[in-house]
């Protein structure tokens, strides 16, 4: 395991995107359980690409205009869809008084869709993991495997700990309902301007 594709993986994972950003909300919303839950499933959404990458079936979504374009509009579709629901208060960003926790099933599932719908994550694994494989393992899906694997975990550390940051500062939102409506509005143009991106890429 070479530093370089540490050091690429950590900067790739650090960067802000739709993962991170519903990890955030996960965790400013509905505590530490909640936003450790959203980590773990964008990270669980990253399995899929992996499969597909050693399977081969990512070289067919990128020679393949039509399954490339459906998948990427999905995902486009499903970050308007978080978008929308943010401002109206019924997804991610809502920060209840003494109302139940948000069920963990639909925590997991929101996370998992955010990094399942998105093709270029996909295409990403597909240009950046081969470059890392050691010259004598070529092609091995157990090469692809060990390097998935610790791809994985850096994602779960990183937003994991943007998660937990997000709820250590929950209370202090809490107690400023105008500040929690200026974050949702901040959040969901992010999720438009995510799904704007995607769709033009």
């Amino acid at each position: 395991m070479s530093i370089a594709f540490l050091l690429t993986t950590l900067a790739v994972v650090v960067i802000p995107g739709s993962g991170v950003l519903y990890t955030l909300a996960a965790g400013l919303s509905h505590g530490r359980r909640a936003g450790v839950l959203a980590a773990l499933a964008c990270t669980l959404g990253v399995v899929p690409h992996l499969v597909a990458t050693i399977t081969g079936l990512a070289a067919l979504l990128r020679t393949s205009p039509v399954a490339y374009e459906a998948v990427k509009y999905l995902g486009v579709g499903y970050l308007l869809y978080l978008a929308w629901a943010t401002l109206r208060g019924e997804d991610a960003l809502t920060v209840p008084g003494e109302a139940a926790p948000r069920p963990a099933s639909r925590v997991i599932t929101s996370a998992v869709l955010v990094n399942l719908l998105n093709p270029k994550l996909t295409v990403f694994f597909v240009a950046f993991l081969p470059q890392f494989v050691p010259a004598g393992d070529g092609g091995s899906p157990g090469a692809l495997l060990r390097l998935g694997a610790v791809f994985m975990a850096v994602t779960f550390v990183v937003f994991a700990a943007y998660g937990i940051g997000a709820a250590a500062v929950r209370d202090r939102v809490r107690a400023r309902p105008g500040t929690m409506t200026g974050i949702r509005r901040v959040c969901a143009a992010c999720f438009v301007a995510l799904g704007a991106r995607l769709a033009v890429a």
